[in-house]
Formats: structure tokens, sequence, C-alpha cells
């Protein structure tokens, strides 16, 4: 199946990336890209009521000051354009090309 691509206003061919994965084991809760993102696709939760494996090894943060962890919330929403990747100062997030669906 052939991504989805498009043209940018300048011409120039552009494939979106739709985000795949949100490690929350390396979240830390700061809301960039809920800030960034364009649509509604994350939302802050409870870190309490998620079961999370901590496999970062920068312990930069303290568990018991933050609370809170992003979460997916509508996945569908994104349109590709990778902004929360670029603000996640623990690079939490996995994008990937995707093709139409029938």
């Amino acid at each position: 199946m052939e991504p989805i691509t498009g043209l940018t206003r300048g011409g120039i061919a552009w494939t979106p990336a739709f985000i795949t994965t949100l490690n929350q084991g390396k979240c830390i809760g700061c809301g960039r890209c809920y800030k960034v993102c364009p649509r509604d696709v994350f939302e802050l939760v409870e870190r309490d009521e998620l079961e999370l494996e901590d496999d970062d090894s920068d312990d930069s943060y303290d568990d018991d000051d933050n609370t809170m962890v992003m979460n997916l919330k509508n996945v569908l929403d994104c349109i590709g354009c990778q902004a929360c990747a670029k603000v996640c100062p623990k690079k939490c997030m996995s994008h990937a090309p995707q093709g139409l669906t029938a």
C-alpha cells in the first residue's frame, strides 16, 4: 500500500508521518505535545492510573513530583505534522507514514 503523500504550497512532495506510539514510561508530563498539537490527539492522565515501566535511564525527574503523563486520546485525529515529536524533550513518540484504508 502506497503511503499518503501531498504537495506543500511550494510544490515540494511531502509524506506525513502519523503518530504510532507514545512511550508513557519516558514521558515527563510536560504538556508540550498537547500545546503544539493542532488536533485533539493527546490528553494528560494520572500516572498512578497506569501500570508503567520506566525505561528512561536519565533520572532527571522524581516520580513523586510528576503525577501526570500524556496519553493518546484520539490517534485517528493525527494529521502527520510531527510537531509533537519536535517539541518533546524526552523523544517519547514514534511516527510512520500510513496508507489509505478502505
